[in-house]
């Protein structure tokens, strides 16, 4: 379990980010020392001299003298220090050992910084690299026989909205041996209604087991719930998924293709055109599970996805299940099982993935990405992946672990970056540098373009131009919401306030005419028959 007690590591974008601004601050004012610089007494007037004597001067002949040595003057090259360098560089003589050591923090973010936007972009593009990778991702075509029971969990608190829904979805599955586990709150009634009439409707399917553990949140009820399992494969789904009914029969051939302990489905938000973030909520999804976590499965680390995940009911008992204080806590427990050596299957397939809704408000989007941004940070502390067997998978590890956060604060940097260079004088190489990591941002973007027309060819997604504008211009606003994300994390995490901000759902990725309406204008009696 966590300790309430805050962790150092917790400052650590904090930090990054007051010595980004800190070196910015100090490039402005040393820089504009060059802008007017002060005449040579070579090369001005004397102050004494009256215009009288400077006419007098200008008919008098002139000097051999004097003006040999004002043309040995005009040629003389720079003095050069003893350490080589020119006596009247900008370099050396208008910056102090701060703005310097300013400028230094800023190259060395900067740099970091295009690392970061370089690695998300190559992890992006892993399914794409050839014809085999890609097709590796997917199921395997051959049909088998089931040979497993499924147990599936479906934790639901103030959900009596989109429960029902569900869970008739869950008991269409063409699988003949599962059941289907519904969590419910001692303190939802409402809930709980919604959750029995389902187990009236599908008799021997559907289960309802009450969690009375405090303070509520999905692991908790998640763990109740294993006791109850009869299956030999535990998956856990949200309250408002839509499942394809021939998943599990997919999800069962998937272990036995690949002998897996675990196996990762695709998940897929679907509303791109409800709101201005929507659509690259959306994006997100696609590239997470259609790509990237293809790549932490080969690396042998993999911080696995909320719902649509299947794990060997014996491993996860004697894993000690869920931990029940940590905010991600399907992260939490692929990193624990990826030390134990748990081999993980992922698999996509646009046609059976289980698609999901973004959060309806900004607002719930800011706490849903806090939420998972502080759970990393939690899984970060906790330190169960130093255990990992290779350095590679270590470095991964914290290098995913802290990826939220410097992922955020990549996109932050680009305007900077332009402003210094436009707006600011600082030497020609950093500010070449500090323009570096807008180059993989704007190639990800262009990616984020292609995937965009891919994802509306894949889901039969009408794509207008509209939401490719949509896309360029909400680049940036929501790269601020992702840093306010992180700084919100950062700021409960040292205050210790671990509390579960939940996400409210409404139906609008179910499939019909107008999902919205069919959902929301039902009546509670409706709901429960």
């Amino acid at each position: 379990m966590l300790a309430a007690r805050p962790s150092w590591r917790a400052l650590l974008p904090v930090l990054l980010l007051t010595g980004f601004l800190l070196a910015s601050t100090l490039l402005a004012a040393p820089a504009r020392a060059d802008d007017s610089p002060s005449p040579s007494p070579s090369s001005s007037p004397s102050s004494s001299q009256t215009p009288a004597d400077s006419t007098q001067d200008s008919l008098l002949p002139p000097d051999p003298d004097q003006q040999e040595s004002r043309q040995q003057t005009q040629v003389m090259p720079p003095r050069v220090g003893q350490d080589g360098s020119s006596a009247g560089t900008a370099s050396s003589q208008g910056r102090s050992p701060l703005a310097l050591g300013g400028l230094g923090l800023l190259v060395a973010v900067s740099l970091a910084l295009t690392v970061v936007a370089a690695t998300t972009l190559w992890w992006m593009l892993h399914a794409w690299r050839s014809t085999t990778s890609l097709q590796a991702t997917g199921f395997s075509p051959t049909p088998q026989a089931p040979r497993r029971r499924f147990s599936l969990l479906v934790p639901a608190r103030h959900e009596e909205l989109v429960l029902g829904h569900t869970l008739d979805e869950l008991a269409r599955q063409d699988h003949p041996d599962f059941e289907v586990i519904v969590i419910i709150g001692h303190d939802d009634p409402g809930t709980e209604e919604v959750a029995r009439a389902a187990e009236r409707r599908h008799p021997g399917l559907v289960r309802v087991v009450i969690d009375h553990s405090v303070p509520k949140n999905k692991p908790r009820g998640m763990n109740t719930a294993l006791a109850e399992c009869t299956g030999d494969i535990v998956g856990v789904f949200d309250a408002e998924d839509e499942v394809h009914p021939g998943l599990l029969r997919l999800i069962d051939a998937r272990f036995s293709d690949t002998g897996a302990d675990i196996v990762q489905g695709g998940v897929q938000l679907m509303n791109v055109s409800t709101s201005w973030w929507s659509l690259r909520n959306c994006l997100e999804y696609y590239f997470w599970f259609r790509s990237r976590l293809h790549f932490h499965a080969e690396a042998r680390f993999i911080p696995l996805g909320g719902n649509t995940v299947f794990v060997r009911t014996d491993l996860l008992r004697a894993a000690g299940g869920w931990d029940g204080d940590c905010l991600a806590e399907d992260c939490e427990l692929g990193v624990r099982l990826s030390t134990q050596g748990a081999k993980v299957a992922v698999a996509y397939d646009p046609a059976v993935v289980t698609r999901e809704e973004t959060p309806g408000t900004f607002r719930s989007l800011v706490k849903q990405r806090t939420r998972w941004s502080q759970g990393f940070l939690q899984v970060l502390r906790k330190g169960a992946w130093k255990e990992l067997p290779s350095w590679r998978q270590r470095a991964l590890a914290r290098y995913t672990l802290t990826m939220p956060f410097l992922q955020a604060f990549t996109g932050l940097m680009i305007p900077v970056s332009l402003f210094l260079i436009f707006a600011v004088k600082v030497p020609t190489a950093v500010a070449l540098v500090t323009f570096l990591p807008v180059v993989p941002t704007l190639v990800t973007l262009a990616v984020e373009a292609a995937g965009l027309g891919e994802f509306g060819r894949a889901y039969g997604v009408r794509i207008r131009v509209r939401d490719y504008v949509r896309l360029v211009l909400g680049t940036f606003p929501y790269q601020v919401m992702l840093a306010f994300a992180a700084l919100r994390a950062v700021w409960r995490e040292v205050r210790g306030d671990g509390s579960w901000e939940k996400t409210d759902h409404v139906g609008a990725h179910v499939v019909g005419a107008d999902p919205h309406q069919q959902l929301t204008t039902r009546t509670p009696e409706e709901a429960l028959r």
